[in-house]
């Protein structure tokens, strides 16, 4: 069928009063078949037996942010499946990773976070220095002296990207850099390293983690599940971008209405419903336009500029586009790390399998806000957990987002009861807006499939 006529992202761009860069005028224009996945992707036992084995020894995950280590001992422990990682910040100011087991009967050496000058096992007392070199242990002449120095702590890849921490548990996997494609020229400019991180929600939800990260690469449920923003949210309007395997992107506009209720909406309210009942008014002292020669992308960009002078100098202000503002430019490093790019306040997802159940995930919400050069840096805010019975909206500090976030939330666990009950045992998917979801799952098969030892 033929796609209606409706304005793409590009053309959006278009109407912009400064110089787009380059990290949005990249439209890579994907074609990904449009090939059928089984259901057994979400629900199968053997399957997420394979990511275990597999999948999540072999990618890079986002751990924490790089505030987390401030002095040397300072500890955070990332677990993930079967997998337990203790993150370390040396006497050196060198920040290593370890696989989280004692190598003498295998306890778990830390949980949690926290700050230790040494790395010291609770059950038997064996220890390690911060590098993971070996140390001593108690009633030494029971074991091999020479055994006993070559002790040391397997490591983990670990690295660091716009002020997050990541690991890879694979000593021969190629550098972040490398794996994240053009991650880190797009982001140069938004520099979320820049940031702290002003809200962090974990929640527990009952579905596959694939459910949970899918919902959140396509725009296409928004008109069904999130009809209250369909005044400001042109979801049909989205770009869907493809960069190498690990690196996908959607980028929906805000500010103009969804094209299929594009005559439910004028400008006022489009503007009104992201801003508030004044914002309108605001747009137009702001601009010194009239209300006939506004548009309404226009009008809240400069509300927002007007907010981003609290923490952005005026020249790099003076470049910020309007999409810059508003518009969800999410990106996704395969398998589970979701940055936004832009100025406004950064949203950053993360998705893990809730331990080693197949049906239940846990998915991390962080704000990352930006603040003035000469101010000192705030303190990250605390975790806020969420059980699977709690709801979003619980969390007041998510405002409007909490509600928009339950909508999801709710879909989740019967979409996962519903892939369980298929009759067919496959899903199909929108040939354009839901092609991030095929190209995941292409990129999942290689890591699935059994290599040659």
């Amino acid at each position: 069928m033929k796609r209606p006529d409706f304005l793409s992202y590009q053309e959006l761009l278009d109407q912009e009063c400064v110089a787009v860069p380059d990290a949005l005028r990249v439209d890579t224009q994907p074609e990904i078949p449009s090939d059928l996945i089984a259901t057994d992707r979400w629900t199968d036992q053997g399957v997420f037996d394979k990511e275990v084995s597999n999948l999540w020894p072999k990618v890079w995950q986002m751990v924490c942010r790089e505030t987390a280590f401030q002095n040397p001992g300072d500890y955070f422990v990332y677990d993930i499946t079967r997998y337990s990682i203790l993150l370390v910040l040396t006497e050196s100011g060198e920040l290593k990773g370890f696989h989280n087991s004692c190598l003498h009967r295998g306890r778990a050496l830390k949980s949690g976070r926290g700050v230790s000058h040494e790395i010291r096992c609770p059950y038997h007392g064996f220890c390690w220095h911060l590098d993971g070199s070996f140390k001593d242990a108690y009633c030494d002449w029971e074991f091999d002296e020479d055994a006993l120095s070559q002790l040391n702590l397997p490591e983990v890849q670990v690295t660091s990207w716009g002020g997050w921490v990541l690991i890879n548990m694979d000593p021969e996997a190629p550098a972040f850099d490398e794996y994240a494609s053009v991650l880190g020229d797009h982001f140069t400019r938004w520099a979320p390293e820049d940031r702290y991180v002003s809200l962090h929600v974990e929640k527990k939800i009952r579905c596959n983690w694939k459910v949970a990260m899918e919902a959140f690469i396509e725009s296409y449920h928004a008109i069904q599940t999130h009809p209250q923003i369909l005044s400001f949210t042109g979801g049909d309007n989205s770009q869907y971008d493809v960069f190498g395997e690990h690196l996908s992107r959607t980028i929906t506009p805000q500010g103009i209405p969804n094209p299929g209720q594009a005559d439910r909406f004028n400008i006022r309210e489009s503007v009104e419903a992201m801003t508030g009942p004044e914002g309108f008014e605001q747009a137009l002292a702001l601009t010194g336009k009239s209300a006939d020669d506004i548009s309404s992308r226009e009008a809240i960009g400069a509300i927002r500029k007007a907010e981003f002078a609290a923490f952005l100098e005026a020249d790099k202000l003076a470049s910020v586009t309007d999409a810059e503002t508003m518009d969800s430019i999410l990106y996704l490093v395969f398998p589970n790390f979701a940055p936004w790019g832009g100025f406004q306040s950064q949203i950053t997802y993360r998705y893990r399998p809730d331990g080693m159940n197949v049906d239940g995930c846990i998915m991390d919400i962080y704000l990352l806000d930006g603040f003035a050069a000469d101010a000192p840096r705030p303190p990250d805010a605390k975790t806020l957990h969420l059980g699977y019975d709690e709801r979003y909206a619980e969390a007041e500090e998510l405002g409007m987002l909490g509600s928009l976030f339950d909508q999801d939330a709710n879909n989740l666990p019967e979409v996962q009861k519903g892939l369980m009950a298929s009759r067919s045992g496959q899903v199909l998917t929108a040939s354009y807006q839901e092609l991030r979801i095929r190209h995941f799952h292409a990129t999942l098969s290689s890591y699935l499939e059994d290599k040659p030892a």
